[in-house]
């Protein structure tokens, strides 16, 4: 099979097709012919060696595509059937072994490309709006990053709840597809400080949560911008780790709840991950959450994927296609 290989952690050029044995199916997984693959942060952190993983590996975690075959003791899901999943080591390859109870069925009106592009930034989306965060009627949100693959989706979910939403983006380009996603006000990070922008469009109170997948450079300015007992949700490092914080400095931020949640906690019980991508591909009939795929990359042009998605110029999903 073709596959992406990182021999050595480093950029984009870090990663190399090359030709592989075909993996075979344990106990308790499946293989899958890949229809597609999606390409997200955490790809990057992995290729950056920043996540631990010992070189050589194959990169990537989400994708879409068919049974070929089950390893013992698999009755679900069966040869022929179509999966999506999430948190897959070594996606960025023709063939995937993916453990069974890590799968999600996919609908047979939903396309790979739609269920690879949707799945993972689907399923944060919808926890945390739903369980970190409940969204509600009247409250105020600064979503940053609102025009990418996560905020896009934050951004419509929470305004469909009544949400009023205040999005930043990276440039002007991307201004017209935050507001279109739901945004009521949109920040161009480069040209305003947010936060005090924020604090200007609520009458100085401040948003009831952030939701920040950027980390580092966001994040000590995102503190300043919440209202008193407002949240703080931590949910990505697209610019590097946050900084250190003394627990109790938040105190002075008006008592304010600051959380990291991860996906693993509310995404890997099989019967929760199941519930939760259901509901995903019931929110996509539904118009509730929309995609925008920016690129379809052949499988041996990862490394072109990894440049635009990190250049900041993308707006919506990256994919790679095995058969592009």
């Amino acid at each position: 099979m073709r596959a992406v290989v990182v021999h050595q952690p480093g950029g984009p050029e870090a990663l190399t097709p090359v030709d592989l044995p075909d993996p075979v199916p344990g106990p308790g997984e499946v293989l899958v012919r890949t229809g597609a693959i999606g390409v997200n942060f955490k790809d990057v952190y992995e290729r950056e060696g920043r996540t631990g993983a010992t070189a050589p590996f194959t990169p990537g975690c989400e994708g879409a595509g068919t049974v070929v075959a089950t390893g013992p003791g698999v009755t679900t899901p069966a040869v022929g059937d179509r999966v999506a999943w999430w948190a897959a080591p070594a996606s960025y390859a023709e063939l995937v072994v993916v453990r069974a109870d890590a799968t999600v069925p996919v609908p047979d009106d939903i396309p790979d490309t739609d269920a690879a592009a949707v799945l993972l930034q689907g399923l944060t989306a919808h926890y945390l709006t739903t369980s970190t965060w409940p969204a509600r009627k009247g409250a105020t949100a600064l979503v940053h990053s609102a025009a990418g693959g996560l905020g896009s989706h934050l951004t419509r979910l929470l305004a469909t709840a009544g949400v009023r939403v205040i999005g930043t983006v990276s440039s002007p380009a991307k201004a017209a597809a935050a507001t279109a996603a739901g945004a009521e006000e949109v920040i161009v990070r480069t040209q305003q400080e947010f936060a005090a922008r924020a604090r200007e469009l609520t009458g100085g109170r401040g948003v009831d949560v952030v939701f920040d997948g950027i980390g580092r450079d966001t994040f000590g300015a995102g503190l300043t911008c919440l209202a008193r007992r407002a949240t703080f949700v931590l949910a990505g490092a697209a610019s590097g780790p946050a900084p250190a914080l003394d627990p109790q400095s938040l105190a002075g931020h008006g008592s304010v709840f600051l959380t990291r949640p991860t996906l693993v906690d509310h995404a890997t019980d099989p019967t929760e991950l199941r519930a939760r991508a259901a509901e995903v591909f019931d929110w996509l009939r539904e118009g509730r959450l929309t995609l925008t795929i920016a690129a379809r990359h052949p499988l041996a042009d990862a490394a072109a994927a990894h440049t635009a998605l990190q250049s900041g110029h993308t707006t919506g999903k990256l994919l790679l296609l095995p058969t592009a």
